[in-house]
């Protein structure tokens, strides 16, 4: 059977990783897809380095447009990143007849609904499960594997970068500056991690997992999203001392009045498995009506294990090449004139608990003016603990953890805490979950 011949743009980390692991496992592959799949093109400016990649394997261009426009090319692998060149590049493919498979979520988090409208036009596969969870075969799960259940929520540790700080601010108990400065020096952080820290990533792979887990558009704009790096070591402290650990979430959930879809720090009880997920390590759980939960663990990102995620796309769009389109499985798992147009909710709408640490003057009466501010709000509160004045200060922290509530309720008591001349400074507010139901 003729070879498929793959066309490459980019042959950075993970574009050198798929490289490799298509010569590598070569025969593996072709045992798998019913046919060879060749690298027979690659893009990139530094044509240089690129020849010294792959050799006499494939040919080399500087210009992209020679791969997007080949007539001998069947699908173009896009891992240029970012949402400007690979954009227009991966639209001038699909107009082109190519199937595409790319690793870009900030592109598809932002312009999927045009690109899988244009690819539908032309009868061809877009595959991106590389986009979310590096090596994690969370894609396929989502849009196959759970394909009879009803999706109750989804929520994951999808950003390893922040995954790292916050298990070594926990484990070393070091300041967020620090500990960022140590990623990027492991090479785990760029030089410049807005996306990471800010949860802007992880609000990008959400926002593509709660469109396939829920059937509805891909709304990366409607996400709440909320980083790290204004967090606390007292924080983490204080959490691990009420039995909690803290992560950064993206989490999406299903509700009688519209979807969650938000990304936050978040405190989680130790004893789930996804508490203990460590270092760069990703991790989603995904609650079924019918299967229940189920965990996806795994490397997050890096060159061969993003690959594995890459190849095996260009393994199912080459067994899906003799499918007619109507047959093939959906972008977004459900049909494309069936999804839903409930709405994403505000965040005021959310439910869910709180936990609240606050700098008040160590006297009588602060915990009852507190506490009625709460009780005005309807707000009940699950544990409260002050803790011991440090020597020659007038002040105390105290925590809070309250039962589940509506965020513009805390809101609006927070707004009036703040205002007690006895309470110093902003009340810092974390986001608690159980994810046990």
């Amino acid at each position: 059977m003729k070879p498929i011949n793959v066309g490459l743009l980019g042959i950075g980390t993970v574009g050198g990783g798929t490289f490799k692991v298509l010569q590598r496992n070569s025969e593996e592959i072709s045992r798998r897809a019913g046919r060879a799949i060749r690298m027979t093109m690659v893009a990139d400016k530094d044509v240089a380095r690129a020849k010294s990649i792959v050799g006499d394997a494939a040919k080399v261009t500087a210009d992209a447009n020679d791969v997007v426009t080949h007539p001998d090319i069947d699908i173009v692998v896009e891992l240029i990143g970012g949402y400007g060149i690979a954009k227009e590049l991966m639209l001038k493919a699909i107009a082109n007849g190519k199937h595409v498979v790319t690793a870009n979520k900030a592109l598809l988090a932002l312009h999927g609904n045009e690109i899988f409208t244009a690819a539908r036009a032309k009868g061809v596969m877009v595959a991106f499960e590389a986009a979310v969870g590096g090596g994690i075969p969370i894609i396929k799960s989502l849009r196959e594997g759970l394909t009879a259940n009803r999706i109750e929520w989804i929520a994951g540790i999808i950003n390893g970068t922040s995954n790292f700080i916050l298990s070594e601010m926990r484990g070393k108990g070091a300041a967020f500056a620090d500990v960022l400065k140590e990623a990027q020096r492991m090479g785990y952080a760029e030089a410049d991690p807005t996306f990471d820290i800010e949860g802007v990533d992880a609000a990008h792979k959400l926002a593509i997992m709660a469109a396939i887990g829920f059937g509805i558009p891909v709304q990366f704009e409607k996400a709440h999203v909320e980083g790290i790096s204004k967090l606390a070591q007292q924080d983490i402290r204080y959490a691990g001392e009420l039995g909690y650990r803290i992560k950064l979430l993206g989490i999406a959930k299903r509700k009688d009045a519209g979807f969650e879809l938000r990304v936050h720090p978040t405190l989680i009880p130790e004893r789930q498995l996804i508490a203990n997920v460590e270092g760069v390590m990703n991790a989603i759980l995904v609650k079924g009506d019918a299967v229940g939960q189920t965990m996806y663990y795994g490397a997050g990102a890096g060159s061969e294990p993003t690959a594995s995620a890459v190849v095996a796309d260009l393994v199912d769009v080459a067994r899906a090449l003799s499918v007619e389109p109507a047959h093939r499985v959906p972008y977004l798992a459900f049909q494309p004139d069936q999804l839903s147009d409930v709405p994403v909710l505000a965040m005021g709408e959310v439910e869910t608990s709180y936990y609240l640490r606050l700098r008040v003057a160590d006297q009588a009466g602060v915990l009852a003016d507190i506490t009625r501010i709460l009780a005005d709000q309807a707000i009940s509160i699950e544990a409260l603990v002050q803790k011991e004045p440090q020597a020659g200060e007038q002040q105390v922290d105290i925590i809070l953890l309250t039962h589940l509530t509506q965020e513009k309720k805390i809101d609006v008591a927070i707004q009036r805490i703040e205002a007690l001349p006895v309470v110093s400074g902003q009340v810092t507010r974390l986001r608690m979950e159980t994810l046990d139901k």
